[in-house]
């Protein structure tokens, strides 16, 4: 490309000294900061001539753009483009553009004529490659949490912003400046395609159009209509008229009667998204955290951003607490995309409240309607066009806060919505992205305990919102956000059919793959949120104290199990994007102290450290939040509770057996595949750490028998999972004692809950979680899943000898003196205990 010049005429030198002039002024107090395309290059570097191509014209935006041009050393957009001589004296293009003097409006012409000049010069001279750089001028994209309500109201939209509103907004924002290069577009690539000038100018037009809309999407939220006219889309829709219809012959009431019940589901569900209440909620919410929180530790989030462009992005995180809302929302903010929009339980449309919330995105949700056909359609509907517009959504797949720590099985209602209306209309590639979430203390934790001890969970009331400054009194340490590996929609598809697109256009009725679909896509979800897990300081405290029979231990001793944790973390089999606090194990402790979960005793013979005396119940939530990290040395250090040396074969064995159940429970990083490749990674990090040695026959595992203090760090790290199997040992022996085709599945959940109740107040601290119904249920119906068990004609459970080797198994590891307990404690129906 030949060297730019700089204007002849009179004219044209008069106009780009005044464009320079403005430059200057405006580069007072403009100060752009410059995003380069998904491959890291600036514009293009090449000889090819270029022509920037921006969606609507601004000249602020031109000014803008020739500045960091000029500093990237770059073509500029003020000069004509070289080797063209009927190139006017620029070298940019306009898709959009206002007319009129007084009163503008948008230009209704069908394509930029510099845009049709390029390709007209492209395709009489092909050698000249004329080089397309998109580029997309943002002022104001993300006002800062300080901003006022002047920087909100001129913040960016996608309205074409007239010259006034242009010029208040680079006053206001212009320190808020983003100018994002694009991949270059060749025009000697299209014509190669074989397409006249004309039907290449339309195609081009068409592909910028939607690259802009797709880039400005990303950078400040989508393009939603107003929310009466998305309702009335909805109500309109093929699937929601058929819904009406059918309920109106139903019921034997008129159609208008049931369209207006239609679009009152509408306004129920609708999110009513406005830019201006999120900024300001960012306002409120930033000055929350730093009332109640030490920080917010983000890990990968880094590549968001260019991941998600172009495609559906679904965050599913997992649910601890209310403030999971808005903490991923806040954070995704703050990280430079859009907050998405949220699907939430009807129980939050609260007066006041509930309206802030849809403003801020939130969509609501009845907590079941199955047998409500018109309402599932008007909702599927709903989700169906949000989704196919690009909104980001944000749900929770395990339907509701989990109590205990541990991750909920995940349910398929709007997993299935998701992919169902993807499948039907794929508009935009789906990116489901994973959320691990963790905290250091929990505003509902007193709550928590009371429901697991069968209390009613209490309805949600607008006065719960006076506990907020109870709440804002106390410090709840910090908050950890992961993002997870994402899972394309697209290559699960791909992998149950290569060719699903075309089996859905030939087939009417779904695919007979699509549950398949759509169980893999929960596990996997919750697979890879346990697999980003950040394991802080108190994770951590919990896992050791609650391991100790008294809750307490030496201060040395508590800092050796501390920092044997650590390691076993940082090294195989732990996955790679878990991360760990970086505090050693002295600063642990300290911690734990700061945050009113450990207390220390001075002692002539060393200080000792216990839980605080109302704490211990409460940290059972956060041993479970990394239990799932340590199941494996645990099960090894399960294996010498009782014994003094053990076969590694029987400990494959024995790992092969309950993987099924333990990956259901806890969703395990490790397939049936990889279950005794990490197994054997953990024993080898056993026996680097001197808590094992491994015979001299190769086959055998003993314990380190020259320093006693290992023995207590084996029985202290079984404790990780020694409930766990505790609970398995007493359904397989209730089954056992009971008899094949005796009990019910509920008899046999009753049962389990009542045993384990009585043995956790006999033995243990009165732990609620460790007699949870939902985990007796899932091992349950995992055992069913399994084929150890299964119903028979009066819905009794049968079974055969395999469950009895499960519990002998179980048994020879545990040891005869938890056998003998479980065995006395599991009564047996229709006798006395």
């Amino acid at each position: 490309m030949g060297k730019q010049e700089k204007p002849r005429t009179l004219i044209a030198k008069l106009r780009l000294r005044w464009y320079l002039a403005l430059r200057t002024v405006l580069g007072f107090w403009v100060k752009p900061r410059v995003q380069a395309d998904p491959d890291g290059n600036i514009g293009s570097n090449g000889d090819k001539p270029v022509c920037y191509v921006m969606d609507s014209y601004a000249l602020s935006s031109v000014l803008i753009l020739d500045t960091c041009c000029e500093q990237q050393g770059l073509a500029r957009p003020l000069l004509a483009i070289p080797d063209i001589p009927q190139s006017p004296t620029r070298s940019y293009a306009a898709l959009k553009r206002l007319k009129g003097i007084l009163f503008r409006r948008p230009d209704p012409r069908r394509n930029s004529d510099m845009l049709q000049l390029m390709v007209e010069e492209n395709w009489a001279n092909p050698e000249l490659d004329i080089q397309l750089v998109p580029v997309t001028v943002l002022v104001g994209q993300r006002p800062s949490k300080d901003s006022g309500f002047t920087r909100i109201i001129f913040s960016e939209n996608w309205e074409i912003g007239g010259r006034l509103r242009r010029f208040f907004s680079t006053l206001v924002n212009g320190r808020k400046t983003f100018v994002q290069f694009s991949r270059p577009v060749s025009l000697q690539e299209l014509e190669a395609e074989g397409l006249d000038s004309a039907l290449a100018l339309r195609k081009v037009s068409r592909i910028l159009r939607v690259h802009f809309k797709r880039v400005r999407t990303a950078a400040i939220g989508p393009d939603l209509s107003h929310r009466r006219t998305i309702v009335d889309q909805v109500v309109n829709s093929p699937t929601v008229r058929a819904a009406i219809e059918e309920k109106a012959r139903r019921s034997g009431i008129t159609a208008e009667k049931t369209r207006r019940q239609a679009i009152k589901y509408g306004r129920e569900i609708a999110a009513n998204y406005s830019y201006s209440v999120i900024v300001i909620l960012e306002t409120m919410i930033s000055w929350f955290w730093n009332r109640i929180y030490n920080g917010i530790k983000v890990n990968h989030f880094e590549g968001l951003q260019h991941q998600a462009l172009g495609h559906e992005v679904i965050y599913v995180p997992c649910h601890r607490s209310h403030l999971d809302y808005v903490l991923l929302s806040y954070l995704v903010h703050e990280n430079g995309s859009v907050p998405p929009h949220i699907a939430a339980g009807i129980n939050l449309n609260l007066p006041i409240v509930g309206s802030l919330l849809r403003r801020g995105g939130a969509f609501y949700l009845r907590r079941s309607f199955r047998s409500h056909k018109l309402y599932a359609a008007v909702f599927y509907e709903y989700l169906s066009t949000i989704q196919s517009q690009g909104v980001s959504i944000e749900y929770f797949i395990e339907g509701t806060r989990s109590r205990t720590g541990r991750l909920l099985p995940p349910k398929a209602g709007m997993l299935a919505m998701s992919v169902r209306s993807y499948l039907n209309a794929p508009v935009r590639p789906i990116m489901f992205q994973p959320v691990y979430i963790g905290y250091e203390r929990l505003v509902e934790g007193n709550s928590y305990t009371t429901e697991l001890s069968g209390k009613a969970k209490r309805s949600e009331k607008l006065s719960d919102l006076g506990k907020i400054f109870g709440v804002a009194r106390h410090n709840y340490g910090e908050a950890h956000v992961s993002l997870c590996e994402p899972i394309f929609l697209d290559d699960l598809l791909k992998q149950q059919d290569p060719q699903w697109q075309e089996t859905i256009r030939k087939e009417a009725k779904r695919p007979a793959w699509l549950g398949t679909v759509i169980d893999d896509l929960g596990q996997s979800i919750m697979t890879h949120i346990n697999a980003s897990a950040d394991v802080n300081p108190i994770n951590l405290l919990a896992l050791v104290m609650l391991g100790t029979p008294r809750h307490a231990l030496g201060e040395q001793q508590l800092a050796r199990q501390v920092s044997l944790y650590q390691a076993l973390l940082k090294q195989k089999p732990t996955p790679e994007r878990v991360t760990v606090t970086q505090k050693d194990a002295q600063e642990v402790i300290e911690y734990g102290i700061v945050m009113k979960v450990l207390k220390r005793q001075e002692h002539p013979l060393g200080n000792i450290i216990s839980l605080q005396p109302d704490r211990a119940i409460g940290l059972t939530y956060f041993r479970n939040n990394a239990a799932h990290l340590m199941v494996l040395p645990s099960l090894v250090a399960c294996c010498f509770l009782e014994h003094r040396s053990f076969l590694i074969s029987h400990l494959h064995k024995f790992a092969i057996i309950i993987h099924p159940f333990l990956e259901a429970e806890l969703f395990i990083p490790w397939g049936q595949r990889e279950i005794v490749k990490a197994l054997d990674d953990s024993i080898k990090q056993l026996i680097q750490n001197g808590l094992l040695i491994r015979n001299k026959d190769d086959e055998t595992l003993s314990r380190t028998t020259d320093n006693p203090e290992t023995v207590i760090q084996l029985n202290i790290l079984a404790h990780s999972l020694l409930q766990t199997l505790h609970r398995y040992l007493i359904t397989v022996s209730l089954l056992a004692r009971n008899g094949s085709g005796v009990l019910s599945r509920t008899e046999l959940e009753t049962l389990c809950i009542h045993t384990a109740q009585r043995i956790s107040m006999l033995h243990e601290f009165d732990a609620p979680e460790f007699y949870d119904k939902a985990l007796f249920k899932g091992f349950i119906a995992q055992l069913r899943k399994t084929g150890y068990l299964s119903p028979n004609q009066d819905n009794k459970l049968v079974f055969d000898q395999r469950l009895a080797q499960i519990s002998k198994d179980a048994k020879f590891i545990l040891g005869e003196p938890i056998r003998q307990e479980i065995d006395r404690q599991t009564p047996i129906v229709g006798s006395a205990n």
